[in-house]
């Protein structure tokens, strides 16, 4: 062949060869050409082209009848060499300028690109070329259902995505008038995507039609309400402000200039240190840095720049001006991170900072991975498209900078390093800036400029001759100007002299040195002590604890460490070093104590961290089993902790203290204060699911643990890891650490740590469906607990799982005579937790034997108590109940916004298992309000989790939510299997409530299915269960449905006998159904 073929996807398939269209009339070569295509120069597997041309059904020669179809493909291409036979499959080699999906991408990215550079014309003629290249909906005539379910969506998303970025761009160029009717057409096409909605109002606006801006606003707000129950998003609701207000920025900014066209998230990063107030200087490196970062001509490379250069000579404070500088150029945010490469004890991992990173670019907790690399994929498929800049302080070596990089070019990087990072240069393309030290004239500027009001009386050549000796370096010029500054009896003259006098030294550890001198005794003491900190701050507590002195006169003493330059106050209360002064004190304090006085001092630190660590426990989580406090003879300062929420905020401020603290002791020692950290912190990181640090914490404990074959120590930390595992729905790993703990605990006589973790293992066999060993598990914990005589309350937690246990397994007035105990329990000893816990749970009990009132009750008091604490989990577990209970009395539409606040409460993170049941109620609701698509998607995505955590419960409960979708939506021959699957699950877990709701519905569809009598014998058995159990709504629902396959059988009197039951059942629960029967019952 001459020119290779072009090859159209978006629209009806096409091939072209120059100017003839090549037709394909067979479908399945369709499918087969737009298969290979998609994955152009890429194999395309047997298994998966199979799978494409027949989804499930294949004919008895596979492999032949797809070696026909290839073949004949060929033939009609006229180029047997286009597809390549490999190994595993098949290969379509074409370039991708010649298919139109691959050169749409790569027009939007041109298109982009301009945009970033501020050609807003060709911007707009770009994206223009980009969407022309569609001539309909993508694989218009292409019969594959697995296509249109897997790529289709993909492509049309693309597609309304640079229609989007087309529209603000030309919105930019004041085309507001014209984009009006189109905007109108496409927010009738699509009337859910709130983007045109914005577009539309902001065009309308711009053309002086503000009524029908506002018009536009109210109708997507009733819209939005009316189809999915929820308000516009924020940014709609505050452009709809804007235009109330006649915001003038909504004019919008000159064409000229270059703007940004994605909309930022509602929470964009914006974790730059505060700027120098007073930067002076280096006005050429900021020009050529900006440059570097922000360079004209775009690129497909990450924009790197390494500043390197000695300590003291400004890396951070430049990497930070220049940042700020171009803040507005990268609206999507700005991360920062200190790698501390410098700084004594361990550097933060990648993990920890990665983890960092995607928690403030909105990802919750429990989704960040564990794994770096997977950190790393996430992180860059998060700044795919986005703008946002990203600075890395105090690089040691390019390995601390890979995983963190990204690969979006309009994502670029600054790094500080005191080396030059060479391997960064040469693997990774980063450009080097070499810092050296300031200018004559520059440092003379910076001491003006600090020295404020007094350096009018300073002889211009002094201030030269003392820059002089500062070595122009900044560091030493701010410490010796806050030394003059605050020096009232010191002259210039005799400061430089005491400078000369260590002239052997270098410029900022002479002026430090000179600075330390100046201080009082008192100070001097405390600057040097401040360098036994592990983390990257501290706090006025943290100092007053490392010295033994009162906490006034330690605040006292870091101001005049603040004034003196010698430590900087980051924000209110928080104190950083920096590390050249950091490795000063630390020379000074080795120098002149001794190492009892130095360890002392350590310790003191340690035992604040932890006595503090402690008393949150107490308030957070006071029923938790914990590691048996240390002995201690000194006494602490501790800050105020009177409730939970300063509790939490004292965690969450220390939180990366806390982690340096047990890296620092884990592998320095005490390596007693790592593991009681860590022990004490588990509460903590569990609730906020901080998975990253739990899991760096545990790890570290039971490695001090096991170096010093401290056997208790070790088996709390195989607990913490076990409860983390559980956490992530890793049931087998946390198996294992939980098993090695119960070994430990065992070898020790500890029996009521024994205990606590059968408590720990019954929760896991009970969530993975085997009921039997959880009730074992269960029973020997309360055993234990109770043997030796009065208790302290701890067995309150193990009669609310034995409550829960015994409602799963049908036993509902057992279930609430245990559930009753745990709330007494609980209630005597002033475990909140427990009592919300309880309360919700006799809720559902409640619900189960239809007492629906008393039900409500319940789960309100365990939302007050939940709320009060703080638990959002715990709220979000009484939300998804009290939905539940809305369901059942016909309020459904309070039952979805329930479900919705529940969901809320999880956005920032929450347990696998939580997140899986609230979408269940969520998808319940929608089913119950008709919308069987929105059901039927919920309950497929809550399938999934359940299967892939093997939560067995949960997948039993959601395969018959799937049944009940199935036969509403009109598909009952689908529900047999379904409830197949079910009976499998509930007959080895004993579930005997979902085991008979499967019955009444595998009888409904046997009814739908036109077979009566087998829908007579599945309802029988659904009642018999249900009258068992005293699951009394289900009771009646079956009976329902026994009456029905009763009267389809023409046995009409055994059928109104068995409605009459359910109807009195249905009435003394308040139950919406009564209705029906009652109906029924009439008309026949």
């Amino acid at each position: 062949m001459g020119s290779s073929p072009e090859f159209r996807l978006l629209g009806p398939l096409e091939v072209w060869v120059g100017q003839r269209a090549t037709p394909v009339r067979a479908g399945k070569h369709r499918v087969l050409l737009a298969s290979l295509l998609l994955r152009a120069n890429r194999t395309v597997g047997v298994d998966e082209l199979v799978e494409r041309l027949w989804e499930g059904a294949p004919p008895a020669r596979t492999r032949g009848t797809l070696q026909t179809y290839v073949m004949r493909l060929r033939q009609t291409l006229g180029d047997p060499a286009i597809i390549r036979t490999v190994a595993d499959g098949y290969q379509i080699q074409v370039p991708t300028e010649r298919v139109d999906v691959f050169l749409f991408t790569d027009l939007a990215a041109r298109a982009e690109r301009a945009r970033t550079a501020g050609n807003l014309v060709e911007a707009a003629a770009t994206y223009t070329e980009a969407l022309d290249l569609w001539r309909g909906p993508a694989l218009a005539d292409v019969p594959s259902e697995l296509l249109h379910r897997e790529e289709v969506p993909r492509l049309t998303e693309q597609r309304l995505r640079v229609l989007e970025q087309r529209i603000d761009v030309e919105l930019v160029m004041g085309r507001h008038a014209f984009l009006v009717s189109e905007l109108r057409a496409l927010t009738g096409e699509y009337p859910l995507r709130e983007r045109f909605w914005g577009q539309l109002m902001l065009a309308l606006y711009r053309s002086s039609r503000q009524a029908e801006a506002l018009d536009a606003f109210r109708q997507v707000n009733r819209l939005l309400d009316e189809q999915l129950g929820t308000p516009p998003s924020a940014e709609l609701r505050a452009l709809h402000q804007a235009i109330l207000l006649g915001d003038p920025d909504l004019a919008g900014p000159p064409p000229a200039e270059p703007v940004s066209v994605s909309q930022p998230s509602a929470e964009v990063p914006a974790q730059l240190p505060a700027d120098i107030a007073d930067f002076v200087g280096r006005a050429d490196l900021v020009e050529r840095i900006t440059e570097l970062v922000a360079p004209r001509e775009p690129s497909t490379a990450v924009p790197i720049v390494t500043l390197s250069g000695p300590p003291g000579v400004g890396k951070t404070a430049l990497a930070v001006h220049v940042a700020h500088l171009l803040r507005d150029r990268f609206p999507d945010g700005q991360l920062y991170v200190d790698l501390r490469g410098y700084a004594p004890g361990p550097a933060p991992s990648s993990v920890d900072v990665l983890a960092r990173f995607l928690r403030a670019l909105g990802v919750a907790a429990e989704q960040i991975p564990l794994d770096t690399d997977e950190q790393s994929t996430m992180f860059r498929s998060l700044l795919s498209g986005r703008r946002l800049l990203l600075v890395l302080d105090n690089a040691a070596a390019p390995d601390q900078v890979r995983p963190l990089l990204p690969g979006d070019p309009s994502c670029p990087v600054l790094v500080t390093s005191r080396d030059d990072l060479r391997g960064l240069t040469a693997m990774n393309g980063a450009r080097r800036v070499a810092l050296t030290a300031l200018a004559a004239d520059e440092s003379v500027a910076l001491l003006s400029g600090v020295l404020n009001g007094r350096s009018a009386a300073l002889d211009r050549t002094e201030l030269a001759e003392l820059a002089e000796l500062c070595a122009h370096l900044p560091l030493a010029l701010r410490i010796a100007a806050a030394h003059l500054a605050g020096a009232a009896g010191d002259t210039l003259a005799g400061y430089r002299g005491a400078l000369r006098a260590q002239g052997r030294l270098g410029g900022v550890t002479a002026t430090v040195a000179q600075a330390y001198a100046a201080l009082p005794a008192a100070s001097r003491r405390l600057f040097l002590l401040l360098s036994l900190v592990p983390g990257p701050d501290f706090t006025a507590y943290a100092a007053a604890n490392l010295a033994e002195a009162p906490l006034a006169e330690t605040e006292r003493q870091l101001a005049r460490l603040v004034a003196a330059s010698l430590v900087r106050e980051v924000e209110p209360g928080r104190f950083q070093f920096h590390d050249l002064l950091r490795s000063f004190a630390a020379e000074r304090l080795a120098a002149e104590s001794s190492a009892e006085d130095r360890e002392a001092a350590r310790v003191r630190l340690l035992d604040f961290y932890l006595r503090t660590v402690e008393r949150c426990a107490e308030v957070l989580y006071p029923d938790m089993q914990r590691l048996p406090p240390a002995r201690r003879a000194a006494p602490v300062r501790l800050p105020t902790i009177s409730g939970h929420q300063q509790a939490l905020h004292w965690l969450d401020t220390e939180r990366a203290n806390l982690t340096a603290a047990i890296q620092h002791t884990a592998h320095s020692g005490p390596a007693a204060a790592a593991w009681q950290l860590a022990d004490a912190m588990r509460g903590y990181l569990w609730l906020g699911k901080h998975v990253t640090e739990w899991l760096t914490t545990a790890r570290l404990g039971l490695h001090a643990a096991h170096a010093k074959g401290h056997q208790l120590a070790e088996a709390a930390m195989h607990q913490n890891l076990g409860t983390l595992h559980w956490t992530l729905g890793d049931y087998q790993t946390s198996l294992e650490h939980y098993n090695h703990s119960l070994r430990l605990y065992r070898l020790l006589h500890n029996t009521d740590a024994e205990a606590g973790i059968h408590n720990n293992l019954g929760i896991v066999y009970l969530e993975l469906g085997n009921l039997a060993e959880a009730k074992e598990h269960f029973t020997r914990c309360l055993d234990a607990k109770r043997a030796g005589g009065p208790t302290d309350g701890g067995e309150a937690t193990v009669l609310l799982n034995l409550g829960l246990l015994a409602a799963h397994t049908g036993e509902l007035t057992e279930a609430l005579d245990l559930l009753d105990e745990a709330l007494r329990t609980s209630a005597a000893h002033g475990f909140r937790a427990s009592q919300a816990g309880s309360h919700n749970s006799i809720g559902m009990t409640l619900r189960l034997r239809g007492e629906l009132d008393r039900a409500l009750e319940h789960h309100t008091r365990a939302l007050r108590i939940s709320q009060e604490l703080g638990y959002r989990e715990t709220t979000a577990q009484v939300l998804e109940g009290i939905a539940w209970v809305y369901l059942e009395v016909g309020r459904y539409t309070e039952a979805i916004e329930h479900a919705r606040k529940a969901e809320a409460e999880l956005a920032d993170g929450g347990d696998q298992q939580i997140t899986t049941t609230v979408r269940l109620a969520l998808a319940e609701a929608h089913l119950r309000l008709g919308e069987h698509g929105h059901a039927d998607e919920q309950y497929r995505r809550a399938l999934a989790t359940a299967r892939r955590i093997h939560f067995r419960l949960a997948e039993a409960w959601t395969l018959l939510g799937l049944a009940r979708t199935r036969l509403a939506a009109g598909r009952p021959d689908e529900v047999p299997e379904l409830c197949r699957q079910v009976l499998l699950i509930t007959r080895s877990a004993g579930m005997r409530i979902t085991e008979g709701s499967a019955h009444a519905e595998l009888a409904a569809a046997h009814l739908d299915l036109g077979s009566p009598a087998e829908a007579v014998e599945s309802a029988r058995t659904a009642v018999a269960i249900h009258r068992q159990t005293g699951h009394r709504p289900g009771e009646a629902r079956a009976l329902h449905v026994f009456g029905l396959a009763l009267d389809a059988l023409g046995r009409r009197a055994e059928a109104r006998a068995a409605w009459r039951d359910a109807l009195a059942l249905f009435a003394q629960a308040g139950m919406p159904e009564a209705t029906t029967l009652r109906e029924l019952l009439f008309e026949t």
